[in-house]
């Protein structure tokens, strides 16, 4: 089993590489200088005439003056000061290479971060915060480099999220609880909630007659690739944003029987399933309360604009509507994961011997 899995780990890894380059990658640049024009339009507007030096990249040692223009909309401008670091998009123009700030270079950030989280996860996790690491890193180039390029090839959406979510469960499971009956309990509990997500995502796009296009980034990926099945991709979001949090309540369930188990073998099946009914209970109110908060933390925007709009309006909108959706598809499937995975973990874990159980702790 331990070799199959190094197989599946190679698979994957050598499938994501991507063999297309890009023609002109784009720069990093570092702000040296920075004048204003103002510039007299129908709309009166500002230009910010930077002096920038390439500092990393093909061109790097260039100095150019890229025109940024400020138009007042927050969302658009970019305020460039100077001994900022900036993204450069290159186009060539025959054969005459044009430069422009695309953005800040904001990865730093995102860097310490990661370190921050990983050296945390690694401290207390120990050995097996280094497994967790390596399923994180699996599941993102499962869905990235995998999942991605199968829906922009039109490959049905549902179809490949479900194959990609239990890939990830069953490669998550084995790596962090080890290869015994306890994960593949909560392998087959969480595939199975994902399967009651799955049929309630169905039944909701259908009866609440969703389009898909529930944010602009959803019109612009439908500007670039408008043969894309856009209901289908709502409903492969929806479940892979329940993927995680399902794998957590699963694993605990099965966890906390296969411990139970261990310290009194003596205990029966029914007996194994209260105690894990006990302790979903108490996971069920915290957990489904976390996804929820999920979903208003990254709406809190829209939310405060509908203080603007009528509230039989606002709860009609296909954006609220796949919001809220999201978040009750995902509980609901936590829900259901508690007694589905205290059933087969409690049976499961009954068939094992303490020996072995004890070995994959």
């Amino acid at each position: 089993m331990k070799k199959l899995l190094a197989f599946i780990i190679f698979f994957i890894v050598a499938l994501s590489v991507k063999a297309e380059e890009i023609v002109l990658p784009s720069q990093i640049g570092l702000i040296k200088n920075i004048d204003y024009v103002e510039v007299a339009n129908n709309i009166s507007e500002i230009k910010q005439v930077a002096k920038v030096e390439i500092i990393k990249g093909e061109l790097k040692g260039n100095e150019i003056n890229i025109d940024n223009m400020l138009t007042g909309n927050p969302y658009y401008d970019i305020k460039l000061k100077k001994g900022m670091k900036v993204i450069l998009h290159v186009e060539n123009i025959d054969n005459e290479l044009i430069f422009s700030i695309a953005d800040i270079k904001r990865s730093s950030a995102i860097t310490w971060l990661s370190l921050v989280f990983c050296g945390l996860l690694i401290y207390v996790g120990r050995r097996k915060g280094i497994n967790s690491l390596i399923s994180i890193g699996i599941t993102c180039l499962l869905i990235t480099n995998i999942l991605a390029p199968m829906i922009l090839a039109c490959i049905n959406p549902i179809l490949a999220t479900t194959l990609i979510c239990i890939a990830s469960t069953v490669l998550t499971m084995y790596l962090v609880g080890g290869f015994n009956y306890k994960s593949t309990s909560a392998i087959i509990g969480c595939t199975l909630s994902l399967l009651v997500a799955y049929l309630l995502s169905i039944i909701t796009v259908n009866f609440a007659h969703l389009t898909g296009y529930s944010n602009e980034n959803s019109i612009f990926l439908y500007t670039a690739h408008p043969e894309l099945n856009f209901i289908a991709i709502t409903i492969s979001a929806i479940i892979i944003a329940t993927l995680g949090a399902v794998m957590d309540i699963a694993m605990s369930i099965a966890s906390t029987i296969n411990e139970i188990y261990i310290t009194d073998n003596t205990k029966t099946t029914k007996e194994l399933f209260i105690s894990g009914m006990n302790v979903g209970r108490d996971i069920i109110g915290t957990m489904a309360n976390t996804l929820i908060l999920v979903y208003l933390g990254s709406s809190l925007p829209f939310l405060l604009l509908a203080s603007n709009i009528d509230f039989q309006k606002f709860i009609n909108l296909n954006q609220v509507v796949t919001e809220i959706s999201s978040a009750l598809i995902g509980s609901s499937a936590l829900i259901i994961c508690v007694p589905i995975t205290a059933i087969i973990a409690s049976n499961l874990v009954k068939k094992s011997s303490i020996k072995f159980d004890k070995l994959n702790i």
